[in-house]
C-alpha cells in the first residue's frame, strides 16, 4: 500500500508506519494461548492500535488522538486477564504494570493518590522527553472495580475511592493528558464502575469476554491438549469437536479444569496407592475419551444447569397423571421452543398455579431438564433462610444477571409466595421482593440472549393482587388428581394387585400428586413394617385394607 508523505513523496506503507508498535508482524492468536476470541481480539486491535501502526503525522493530519484506555468485561474465567497480559507481551513498548486492584491503596492519607500517580510518571518523563515519539506504555488493572467504584457508593468516610477515581480521570484525560499511554482494565462487574471513567476518552473501548461458543471451546481445548497430542499421551478415541458440543457455559478456566482433571484420571490409573515408589512407565500415560468425560461430572460450569436441584424437585420421577397435566407440559415445551426460534420473543414468562402438592415444582423442573438449555437454575427460598430482604433481592437480582451471559436460559422461580415472605393473616409480604421481582420479570435480556421464567405459587389470589400475575405471559393451573388419573398413576407404579386398583382409586378422587405418593409410601411398609422391599421388587402388593387405614392420615387440604 502507498501513501503521501508531508513533502508529497509517495512511500511504501511498511517503510512509513511506525509498525514496530508490535513485536511481531502477524499474529496467531492459538499460538499466544487464546482461544474462542478473535472476533473480540478483532475488535481491539481496530480501535485502539490501527491509529497507532501509522505514522504520528497521519494522525494529526486526520485529527484524531489515541485511544487510551480499554475495558475487557465479562463473567469470571473467561480470558480477560489473559487476553490484557498478552496484549502487554505483543506490543514493543515498555513492560506492562500490572496492578491487581486494591494493591494501589494505602493506610496513610494521600499515599494512594501518590502510587496512582507514580503509575503515569514514566510515561509522562518519557512524553515530556521524546513528544509524538515516546515508547507506549501500558498500565494493566486487574479487577479494577475494586478501586474504581461509582463515586458516592462507598460509605467508608474517608472517600478514598473518590480520590482514586479523581486522580485516574486526571491522568488519562486531564489538562495535561497523555497520548503515550494505554490503560487497560478488567473486571466481572461494570455495573459497580463509574459512568466518568466509561465515556469516550477514557476507557472508551469496552469489548465483552464473554463465554466462548462451540467454535471457541474447541479451540480452548485444543490449546490444553496441544502438548498432550505431541507427546502421544492423548489417546485417539479422544473427540474434542464431541467434547466442546457437551461443554456448553463452559468457561476457559473451567475447559483447563476439565483437561486437568482428565489428565489425573490417566495419570492416576499408572499409580498404586500399597507402592508409590512403584516405577511408572511414562508410555503407558493415555488420556483418554472416558477420562474426559469422568471430568465433565467433576467439574460443573458456574453458568450452567443445575441439574442436581432439578433432580431433587422430582424424587420420585415423572409418571404419566393423565391429560391435564400433560396438556400443561406440552404447553410449556411449545412455550421452550417459542424462546429458542422467536426473533421477536427473547423473554417469555408462565405461572404454574395450584394446590399444595399438586406436582407444581417437579413440573416446572422436567421442563427446564428437558429443554436442554445450558443455563437452568431454581430460585428457592430455601436457599435464603434467614437472609435480609436486601440481600434476598441481591441473589436474586444475581442469579437473572448471571442468565442474561448466556444464550438460552431458564429461571424457576419456586413457591413464589414464600420467596416474597408472605403470611395470610394481614396479610404480610415484602415489598421490596415484589418490586424487584416486577422489574426483573419485565426487563428484556440483552441482545442475543433469551430467557425463559417459570414461576410457581399455591396462592394465586395474592399474586394477583399485588401485579405479579400481570407481569407474567401466561398462568397455567396444575390441577389435583381425578380418580381416573390417580388409576394411570397407581398402575403405573404397580404396587397393587389389579382387583385393588379401581377400589383404591374411588378413594382417591381430588388428591394432590404429591399427597399420593406419601400415602403409598406409608402403606407400602405394611402394618408390620418391613414390606416396603418386598413391594417395591413386586413380589408382594400392598394390602387394600392397610390403605384405607393410612388413608385416614392423610389430609387432603
Amino acid at each position: 500500500m502507498l501513501i503521501w508523505h508531508d513533502d508529497r513523496r509517495i512511500v511504501n506503507q511498511r517503510e512509513a508506519a511506525s509498525s514496530n508498535i508490535f513485536r511481531h508482524k502477524e499474529f496467531n492468536l492459538l499460538s499466544l494461548g487464546i482461544g474462542g476470541l478473535s472476533a473480540e481480539f478483532a475488535d481491539i486491535f481496530r480501535r485502539a492500535f490501527a491509529s497507532r501502526v501509522f505514522p504520528p503525522h497521519v494522525t494529526s493530519k486526520l485529527g484524531i488522538k489515541h485511544v487510551k484506555g480499554m475495558l475487557l468485561y465479562g463473567p469470571p474465567g473467561t480470558g480477560k486477564t489473559l487476553m490484557a497480559r498478552q496484549i502487554g507481551k505483543m506490543l514493543n513498548g515498555r513492560e506492562p504494570k500490572i496492578v491487581n486492584g486494591p494493591e494501589v491503596l494505602s493506610k496513610f492519607v494521600g499515599e494512594t493518590e501518590k502510587n496512582v500517580r507514580d503509575l503515569f510518571a514514566d510515561a509522562e518523563n518519557d512524553q515530556r522527553t521524546h513528544g509524538d515519539q515516546s515508547d507506549l506504555h501500558v498500565i494493566i488493572f486487574d479487577e479494577i472495580d475494586a478501586i474504581c467504584k461509582s463515586r458516592g457508593s462507598t460509605r467508608d468516610g474517608t472517600g478514598v475511592h473518590d480520590s482514586i477515581v479523581n486522580q485516574l480521570l486526571t491522568k488519562i484525560d486531564g489538562v495535561e493528558s497523555l497520548n503515550n499511554v494505554l490503560l487497560i482494565g478488567m473486571t466481572n462487574r461494570k455495573d459497580l464502575l463509574d459512568e466518568a471513567l466509561l465515556r469516550p476518552g477514557r476507557l472508551e473501548v469496552q469489548v465483552e469476554i464473554s463465554l466462548p461458543d462451540e467454535n471457541g471451546r474447541l479451540q480452548i481445548l485444543q490449546i490444553h491438549t496441544n502438548k498432550m497430542k505431541e507427546n502421544s499421551f492423548l489417546a485417539p478415541d479422544v473427540n474434542l469437536q464431541e467434547l466442546a458440543a457437551r461443554t456448553k457455559n463452559y468457561s476457559g478456566a473451567e475447559l483447563e479444569g476439565v483437561v486437568k482433571s482428565a489428565v489425573s484420571f490417566a495419570l492416576n490409573r499408572q499409580l498404586s496407592m500399597d507402592d508409590l515408589t512403584k516405577p511408572v512407565d511414562e508410555e503407558n500415560i493415555k488420556v483418554t475419551m472416558d477420562d474426559f468425560l469422568h471430568a465433565l461430572q467433576e467439574i460443573v460450569p458456574a453458568f450452567g444447569a443445575s441439574t442436581d436441584d432439578l433432580e431433587r424437585c422430582r424424587l420420585n420421577g415423572m409418571v404419566e397423571c393423565g391429560n391435564r397435566h400433560d396438556h400443561i407440559y406440552q404447553r410449556a415445551r411449545l412455550l421452550v421452543e417459542q424462546v429458542k426460534v422467536s426473533k421477536g420473543s427473547p423473554l417469555v414468562t408462565c405461572l404454574l398455579e395450584g394446590p399444595s402438592g399438586s406436582g407444581k415444582t417437579a413440573l416446572a423442573a422436567t421442563v427446564g431438564i428437558d429443554s436442554d438449555f445450558p443455563y437452568v437454575k431454581i430460585v428457592s427460598a430455601e436457599s435464603m433462610i434467614g437472609l435480609h430482604e436486601s440481600t434476598k433481592c441481591a441473589k436474586i437480582v444475581k442469579v437473572f444477571e448471571d442468565a442474561y451471559k448466556s444464550p438460552l436460559s431458564i429461571i424457576i422461580l419456586d413457591d413464589i409466595e414464600r420467596l416474597l415472605e408472605y403470611v395470610a393473616i394481614g396479610p404480610r409480604f415484602s415489598n421490596l421482593i415484589s418490586q424487584t421481582l416486577l422489574v426483573l420479570l419485565k426487563r428484556l435480556p440483552p441482545k442475543g440472549k433469551k430467557l425463559m421464567v417459570i414461576g410457581t405459587t399455591s396462592v394465586v389470589g395474592f399474586l394477583d393482587s399485588i401485579g405479579i400475575c400481570d407481569a407474567l405471559s401466561v398462568t397455567y393451573n396444575v390441577p389435583t388428581l381425578k380418580a381416573e388419573d390417580a388409576k394411570k398413576v397407581l398402575r403405573q407404579l404397580n404396587v397393587f394387585a389389579e382387583e385393588d386398583v379401581d377400589a383404591a382409586c374411588e378413594a382417591l378422587d381430588d388428591m394432590p400428586i404429591k399427597k399420593l405418593y406419601m400415602l403409598i409410601e406409608m402403606a407400602a411398609q405394611g402394618e408390620q413394617g418391613g414390606a416396603a422391599e418386598a413391594i417395591y421388587s413386586g413380589k408382594q402388593k400392598i394390602n387394600i385394607a392397610h390403605f384405607y387405614d393410612c388413608l385416614q392420615d392423610v389430609v387432603r387440604y
